[in-house]
Formats: C-alpha cells, structure tokens, sequence
C-alpha cells in the first residue's frame, strides 16, 4: 500500500490512533482524513484536542482549496457544510465517503454547545 499524501498539500500523512480507531493528520497542514464512519465515532472534545494539534489559522488558508480528490480511493470530493455547524465546511469523497477536515475544524465540530445540540434534535424531530 502506498503512502498516504495530504489531499491539500501532498505532504505524507501519519497515522494518529485515538479511542481505538486510527485516522490520517498531515505532516505538513495538519488536516486531518477519516474513513468513513469515523468521525462520528471520535467527535468528542477530548479525543479532537489530542488528535487535531494543527494550527487553525494554516486550517482557514487551507480551507480555499475545495476541489480535492480523495487520498485513499482518488475520487473527487464535495465541499459541504456541516448540518450542525453550518460554518464549518469540509470535504467529503464522493466514493468511499471518507472525511477531510482542514486543522481547527475538528475541535470546532467537536466543541457543539447544548444549545446547538437541542435546535439540531428539535430540527430532526420536526423533518
């Protein structure tokens, strides 16, 4: 199996295990990439502080770049808007569904206020 290269800036990536499960961080940006069904496992606070040390500001410059394809299968991603948090905006592959977060934008899903926990069930109770 050949490297892993960052989608964004084509630096190798590492693989960082938390909880069990064991994602991709670049070397270079710190972005970070999930097979699919992992981020939601690990969206908790204390595991995005241990896995998502880029700086946010290299994350907000790194968040220009929309059309990417895919690291593990070369497929092309969708630029989407998280349905939580629509301010934060990631990729995800069209193929195998994997995630892409940009530095910073892991923390920031993972830190979801009471408030915005509440308005997101109440939405999908009224769907």
């Amino acid at each position: 199996m050949s490297e892993l290269r960052c989608p964004k800036c084509r630096e190798p990536m590492e693989p960082v295990e938390a909880d069990g499960v064991e994602v991709d961080r670049c070397t270079g940006c710190g972005g970070i990439w999930f097979d699919a069904g992992e981020l939601d496992w690990l969206a908790q606070s204390e595991i995005a502080e241990a896995i998502d040390v880029g700086e946010p500001a290299e994350g907000e410059a790194m968040n220009a770049l929309t059309h990417i394809d895919c690291p593990r299968c070369g497929r092309p991603t969708r630029h989407v808007a998280d349905p939580h948090k629509p301010d934060i905006r990631y990729e995800i592959c069209s193929g195998c569904e994997g995630v892409f977060l940009d530095a910073g934008e892991f923390r920031d899903l993972a830190r979801l206020s009471l408030s915005e926990l509440l308005r997101a069930l109440f939405r999908r109770r009224q769907a």
